[in-house]
């Protein structure tokens, strides 16, 4: 999951990050509004972490920037104004929800999981599919009490595809999801599809037929 942590505090915003980063997130930071609205504009992510009380821009500026450009980007608002005209503002505006600081980095991460699940229609952190049980909270992919031991890459373009069922993801989309800022140029490399063999190899001996589709100059497909 690519995430765009928009916080003026430098040392929370680092601390957010390395959090995430373990927890399997790929992460960019922007500390002013104006950095934050470039890389918006520049990359796809899939969730915004935003402050309210940026610098040089108010935060639900940013917000209303964001939705007005048609970003795809879940946003949960971040921000020491805890009163309740602030959460209520921010949500009418189009914030998925709002975790007033302090926080528990915990709390955050359980938040994202929440939003993310509703963005994609499903209502818990465990996926059945295809002979396959998904833990997207712990990373986990079994089949019939069987663990598959899938690398971090591995697991990160499968949980994608699967979260993007019977839908073409593009490789572009999967760099951008799973390594964030990438050189442009540089997407259409064969490391995906080496990720890609290689999911196909261990998962064979758990589904039949063709799961992964490969749609030639475009991307790939979960089919359910």
């Amino acid at each position: 999951m690519h995430v765009l942590i928009v916080e003026d505090e430098i040392p929370l915003a680092a601390e957010v990050r390395s959090y995430l980063e373990k927890e399997g997130f790929s992460c960019d930071e922007a500390h002013t509004g104006k950095i934050a609205s470039d890389k918006i504009f520049s990359n796809t992510y899939d969730l915004l972490l935003l402050d309210l009380g940026l610098p040089d821009y108010e935060g639900i500026d940013l917000l209303r920037e964001s939705i007005a450009n048609k970003s795809s980007a879940a946003i949960i608002i971040l921000s020491a104004r805890s009163a309740l005209e602030d959460r209520i503002k921010g949500l009418n505006v189009g914030a998925d929800d709002y975790l007033p600081k302090p926080f528990s980095l915990l709390e955050l991460k359980s938040r994202i999981m929440a939003v993310m699940r509703r963005k994609h229609g499903i209502r818990t952190n465990i996926l059945n599919i295809n002979n396959l049980e998904i833990d997207l909270d712990k990373r986990l992919v079994s089949s019939q009490g069987t663990l598959i031991t899938l690398t971090r890459k591995e697991y990160d373009i499968l949980s994608f595809l699967i979260l993007n069922k019977n839908r073409v993801v593009t490789r572009l989309q999967i760099s951008e999801h799973i390594w964030g800022d990438i050189i442009e140029e540089n997407y259409n490399s064969n490391y995906i599809d080496v990720h890609i063999k290689n999911l196909r190899k261990k998962l064979s001996e758990y589904i039949e037929g063709d799961f992964l589709e490969t749609v030639r100059g475009i991307g790939f497909q979960f089919i359910e």
